[in-house]
């Protein structure tokens, strides 16, 4: 594998479809255009041609052609376009012909998206911010996505890598030339006070849930001891048949977990066994084990035991199920009160799981950064802190190289082989 093959793929959706779209990227992607198509259509300019077989002259499909040369292209160099029938036959045929040119092979998945930032078209937070767009289910998820790949974060890191580079700069000149008469003393406390706006920005960022509650969903838990409603009431807020319902205390052994969509916010509803203090089934207990664990994890409680005997949770929400049944745990007017079997008060406690949920996730017009980001950001802040401590200068110095190289490392200026393969081999390969 070279970087300067020529990598073609089918970017579209699997086939049968109406339309297919295979892509070809590199020096050669017009000379199997040309080679196909007969000609060099206009780029930019979609053009209709006949593809024909290359030696043999068959027929393979009447396709639209789109021609992008580099560097402004998706990828950095020059990049074509079939837009073909999304037949398996006609597909399979068109990829057979391409392949047939020298120095063109098949794609590897995310190659086109890693060429794009090697070749400066995107960095590495846009390309994760594009990885988390293609695989974004919820509204909130593609909001947050967008932002980062439309570049919002990264241009907040150039921001401040461009201030910690000026900062750099009057720490070099007070090292070298402050005992020249034409240089001016650089104050320290300028310095630290810079240091410390943008540390205050970054924490800020690092307040703020990581993206990875935005992908994997919020975790709610429904607590409480043993035929109290949990499994009822499970099933009738994910709508379907998820958990068994039965009066027999204890049917719940172990959670079960199912993940959903509400109101745009991706969250999993998790059932639980029933808590009680003595049980002499083994497995029982072990379950019990495991809710005590899972409502301690959840980032939403739903309580149906009595009311105020649930644990300390900073985000509980006190649920009266059974609400219509005589025997069923009766709840203050701060509860929500609610019937499995007759939906009463099934929107009211989906409508507070919402309102909770937001509380807890990033506003929609906020980009998320995952744990690489977070790291990195947390690496950079420390090192604005260690400038502020001291007035050594050489020490202020080596601080500020640190924040540059994790700004660096963020962008990709600064990045590992290994990092990139574990990104970009999560894209399909016609990304």
């Amino acid at each position: 594998m070279s970087a300067t093959d020529t990598i073609f793929a089918l970017s579209s959706g699997a086939p049968p479809a109406a339309i297919a779209i295979i892509r070809i990227s590199g020096p050669a992607a017009f000379d199997v255009v040309r080679g196909l198509a007969g000609r060099t259509p206009a780029p930019r300019r979609a053009s209709l041609a006949v593809l024909q077989a290359p030696g043999s002259g068959e027929l393979l499909d009447q396709a639209l052609l789109l021609l992008f040369p580099g560097p402004d292209s998706a990828t950095g160099e020059d990049l074509a376009e079939f837009h073909i029938h999304g037949g398996r036959a006609v597909v399979r045929a068109v990829e057979k012909a391409i392949s047939q040119f020298p120095e063109v092979r098949m794609a590897e998945a995310g190659e086109f998206t890693r060429r794009a930032f090697a070749n400066g078209r995107l960095d590495l937070n846009e390309a994760e911010g594009l990885a988390d767009l293609l695989s974004a289910e919820t509204e909130w998820q593609r909001k947050s996505a967008t932002l980062m790949f439309g570049g919002k974060f990264s241009a907040a890191i150039e921001t401040w890598r461009q201030e910690v580079l000026r900062l750099s700069a009057l720490t070099e000149a007070e090292l070298d030339f402050s005992d020249e008469s034409d240089v001016e003393s650089q104050n320290n406390t300028i310095i630290s006070d810079s240091c410390m706006h943008i540390q205050h920005e970054i924490e800020n960022i690092l307040s703020s849930p990581s993206v990875e509650k935005l992908k994997d969903g919020l975790r709610v838990v429904l607590g409480g001891p043993p035929n109290c409603g949990k499994s009822t009431l499970l099933n009738a807020l994910v709508e379907r048949e998820a958990a068994i319902v039965s009066d027999i205390a204890g049917t719940t052994r172990d959670m079960i977990e199912v993940p959903i969509g509400l109101d745009g916010i991706a969250l999993v509803f998790t059932d639980t066994a029933g808590l009680r203090d003595h049980t002499d089934d083994v497995i029982e207990r072990i379950g019990i084990d495991r809710s005590q664990a899972a409502m301690q994890g959840a980032d939403i409680l739903l309580w149906l035991g009595a009311e105020g005997s649930g644990p300390d949770h900073p985000h509980m929400i006190e649920v009266a199920a059974k609400s219509d049944i005589p025997d069923g745990v009766k709840k203050s007017g701060a509860a929500i009160q609610v019937s499995a079997l007759s939906g009463l008060g099934i929107t009211d406690l989906k409508t507070a799981v919402a309102e909770k949920a937001r509380q807890l996730l990033p506003p929609p017009d906020q980009f998320s950064v995952n744990q690489r980001q977070r790291n990195l950001l947390a690496e950079c802040a420390t090192a604005l802190g260690a400038c502020r401590t001291t007035e050594d200068w050489l020490i202020v110095a080596e601080s500020l190289r640190q924040a540059r190289l994790a700004l660096d490392a963020l962008t990709g200026r600064a990045h590992t082989e290994e990092l990139l393969d574990n990104l970009f081999g999560k894209f399909c390969v016609g990304k």
